[in-house]
């Protein structure tokens, strides 16, 4: 794995197939998870029953999950409320060093942590910076800034050529494609 590699090590449709099985199978005994576009679309404060039962399935099989997030306090803290994980705010993702710390306290290898998220340039970025692996989900409800849209346009070559290098990881893109196309028609 290249320390600066956009390239994620697998994409999957949501975070759910991030599972217990999944985890296991790779010997991740910490994931790094982001919240926005991952767990839930910005709008969404608070984890829902699907969230909630995501994460003691994976603590169940001894999994710690960690919230590691570029947005703020607030936000995080309100996200958290239930779950009690352990959560960094406003982590400067791609260049994050609470990440790096974690994984130094926490006494595991790279290899054994994973980071879950829907962009390559922060998500993806950051974890191939600490040697970890990385799984990407399409994101749930994108932004429609020109920001955002400028980094997904960026993100595009780089999810081509992980479709045409790893068609056996590749989540059903057919499906995305006419997602977009809803969401981009303001169809829920």
């Amino acid at each position: 794995m290249h320390r600066f590699s956009l390239m994620p090590d697998r994409m999957v449709m949501t975070y759910r197939d991030v599972s217990a099985a999944f985890l296991t199978e790779l010997e991740i005994k910490l994931l790094f998870v982001d919240i926005d576009n991952t767990l839930a679309p910005y709008e969404q404060p608070e984890p829902d029953e699907h969230i909630l039962n995501w994460v003691a399935d994976l603590q169940g099989a001894g999994v710690e999950i960690v919230l590691v997030s570029n947005n703020n306090p607030e936000r995080v803290e309100r996200f958290n409320k239930d779950l009690g994980l352990k959560a960094y705010p406003k982590t400067g993702k791609p260049f994050s060093g609470d990440m790096k710390r974690h994984l130094k306290d926490s006494g595991l290898k790279p290899e054994q942590a994973l980071v879950l998220g829907d962009q390559l340039i922060t998500d993806a970025w950051a974890g191939h910076g600490l040697g970890i692996r990385t799984v990407i989900v399409p994101p749930i409800r994108d932004k429609r800034t020109w920001f955002f849209r400028f980094k997904r346009w960026l993100e595009r070559p780089v999810i081509r050529r992980y479709m045409k290098e790893h068609p056996e990881y590749v989540y059903p893109f057919e499906q995305l494609k006419a997602a977009e196309g809803k969401q981009n028609a303001g169809v829920e």
